[in-house]
């Protein structure tokens, strides 16, 4: 009775999990965990109901195919064919086991195996030859999402076929190469807005915009992988159906491979595996099909999965190599971050040659020395990890690395941080502490002085131009030795910079406090801190009961407030940034109090205005804005692709406004 009621409460808590991540992965195309993370999770839940028949309900995420049709994304539209997932594998014998499996049932059938390219799902239909409608798997079983207007923004997608037939629908992965994903983010960078975090994410999200100027400038791609339904033609096989797609310019998927026998079938997924990291795109395993499409019939699927398929996801890919050195690092507050150097090797396509160790904790548990082999892996495909040590190969006299006792850029003496597994340097003049807390400073988070690189400050700081944040206002004193030195450019570019230097003067005190590098007081905090006190000289003379009186300052963040402002240094920087006329006070934009005391939540895209001005709309009348619903909320403001926010809302009972409706309230 117990191992049951354990493995209750464990499924009940897997399928939440679950199903938090299957919302980030298929309806917000924002995932938290890498793939792999995810699959072990559901197979662990598949264990859990594979021993538990009784605990098995239909809404479990085992049951379902992924995510939901979203209208507020385009039109529903009802599945002609269902769209289903395939299942899992993730061994050698799980793919010999279908493959035998298979040909038991039937005399020597054949195997197609072919990439399984990591995207979002579509579905094109043809009409006479002529594309009517492209939709999104949706739930997969009965609705999904028109995205017709999208797709034909597209080039891979073929709105007339060359020799038609009465019906056609094929299903195909629209992706991102990796060369059009750099340039997405780097056009995000530029202006200014969030990265995304893989092509998957980017591919999924811009196919369901809104704005199809979108897709066509994110140069979405497009593989064909199987046929749903055909009339007119009778199509025998999978690579028959794929000839008669390329003969209509229909691009379909890269060097698949037909097999007759278990080994064929597993040399070809090696194959797949070892060149993975060389295409122009990213694959997450390798699919293995019946050709025959007769023979698919017969084996017919589940409610879940067809049965003449399987999906072999291939091991997040790890290599062992030598760590030579570790380098470190300084950040702005002193912290000393160490970086294992190690002979480059090559995973999911890039080489790599380096790797954070966190903290002194991080290499103590791993017990990792300079000589030692060590096991790298790329987390998500992206961020080089280390994984661990291979003892067995340890040279004799290695020792476990220790971070050492003196700061690496000025010689202080360093320490560990009270409660914390982080060392510090313990001077408060650390040339790397002085840099870093500068970039800060000059970030777009804080004082945003456009154009100053951290090139430009780490040569100043390390000339002596630059001591501390005040200093940044007195370079137009050295405007013409920094020409004659080059430090900042020629004339032209020196001139450029020192204006905007000299115009976030007058920037808002918020941007200043922000910048100040003050422990817990970012933007959020800033802006309550000068909202409550008016100006950066009341805050300084704030007691710390005074400050705890602010709302969400509590007790550690008042004292260190408190203790930054009472430090001889930084009254000193202080006084100076005001000699030099940079603005102390918050900006008088309080337009009324007719929100005051209410908590918003925006979520989706408005119509008109976009989260920033509506939130300092908000904000300018009383009201405050956070970025997850709870039970704190008051109301939330949803446009469309409101997303998980909005269920959330309607569940708490959370009234739910249009920016129409928040706008009659404020003009009411």
């Amino acid at each position: 009775m117990g191992a049951n009621m354990n493995a209750e409460e464990d499924i009940k808590k897997l399928r939440e999990e679950i199903e938090y991540h299957i919302n980030r992965y298929y309806n917000m195309d924002e995932p938290e965990i890498t793939d792999y993370e995810y699959d072990m999770m559901m197979n662990r839940l598949k264990e859990l109901e594979r021993d538990n028949p009784d605990l098995v309900t239909p809404d479990s995420p085992t049951q379902k195919v992924g995510g939901k049709a979203d209208s507020k994304t385009g039109n529903l539209v009802k599945h002609n064919v269902p769209m289903k997932s395939l299942r899992d594998v993730f061994s050698k014998e799980e793919v010999e086991s279908f493959v035998e499996d298979m040909k038991k049932t039937f005399e020597n059938p054949e195997f197609v195996v072919e990439y399984k390219i990591d995207g979002l799902s579509m579905s094109l239909r043809y009409d006479n030859g002529k594309l009517v409608m492209a939709e999104t798997r949706g739930d997969g079983i009965e609705y999904g999402e028109d995205v017709t207007a999208n797709a034909l923004k597209i080039d891979d997608v073929v709105t007339t076929l060359k020799d038609p037939l009465e019906y056609f629908e094929i299903r195909g992965e629209v992706y991102m190469t990796k060369e059009s994903f750099l340039n997405v983010n780097k056009r995000q960078e530029l202006l200014g807005k969030k990265t995304f975090a893989n092509p998957r994410n980017c591919a999924a999200g811009s196919l369901r915009q809104l704005d199809s100027k979108i897709v066509e400038e994110r140069q979405l791609s497009l593989f064909i992988f199987n046929l749903q339904e055909a009339r007119g033609r009778d199509f025998k096989t999978h690579t028959e159906c794929y000839e008669y797609m390329r003969s209509q310019g229909i691009k379909v998927i890269d060097d698949y491979r037909v097999c007759r026998t278990f080994e064929e079938v597993w040399d070809a997924i090696c194959e797949i595996g070892e060149r993975r990291g060389d295409l122009a795109y990213d694959i997450d395993g390798a699919v293995i099909k019946l050709n025959d499409y007769a023979l698919r019939d017969i084996a017919g699927e589940t409610a879940k999965v067809p049965k003449w398929a399987v999906a072999y996801k291939y091991p997040p890919e790890e290599k062992e190599t030598k760590l030579l050195s570790v380098e470190l690092g300084v950040g702005r507050t002193g912290r000393i971050n160490p970086t294992a150097v190690f002979e480059p090797i090559r995973l999911c396509g890039t080489t790599v040659s380096r790797a954070t160790l966190h903290n002194q904790d991080f290499i103590d548990n791993m017990d990792i020395g300079i000589g030692d082999t060590i096991v790298v892996y790329k987390s998500g495909e992206i961020i080089p990890k280390i994984k661990g040590v291979v003892k067995d190969k340890r040279p004799s006299g290695t020792v476990t690395y220790k971070i050492p006792k003196t700061c690496p850029v000025c010689g202080a003496p360093t320490a560990r941080e009270k409660d914390s597994a982080n060392i510090v340097c313990t001077s408060s003049s650390c040339p790397a502490k002085t840099e870093n807390h500068i970039i800060n400073f000059v970030g777009r988070d804080a004082m945003d002085i456009k154009g100053f690189g951290a090139t430009y400050i780490v040569d100043l700081v390390r000339e002596g131009y630059i001591g501390d944040i005040a200093d940044i206002y007195g370079l137009y004193k050295y405007r013409d030795e920094l020409v004659e030195k080059g430090i900042i450019g020629k004339e032209g570019n020196t001139d450029k910079l020192l204006k905007v230097i000299e115009d976030s003067k007058s920037n808002d005190g918020v941007m200043l406090l922000s910048g100040l590098g003050i422990p817990n007081v970012g933007k959020g905090a800033a802006k309550t801190l000068i909202k409550h006190f008016g100006s950066i000289d009341s805050i300084a003379g704030a007691d710390i009961t005074a400050l705890t009186e602010v709302e969400d300052i509590g007790e550690i963040s008042a004292r260190a407030i408190y203790e930054y402002f009472h430090d001889e240094k930084n009254k000193d920087i202080l006084l100076r940034l005001k000699e030099y006329g940079v603005n102390m006070k918050g900006e008088n934009n309080s337009e009324s109090d007719s929100l005051s005391g209410k908590i918003f939540v925006v979520t989706g895209t408005l119509p008109t205005m976009g989260r920033k001005e509506i939130t300092s709309l908000i904000e300018k009348n009383g009201g405050k804005c956070t970025s997850s619903v709870s039970k704190k909320t008051d109301y939330l403001i949803a446009g469309e692709n409101a997303g998980s926010k909005l269920t959330k809302a309607k569940d708490l009972g959370i009234p739910v406004l249009s920016e129409t409706q928040l706008l009659e309230m404020l003009t009411e």
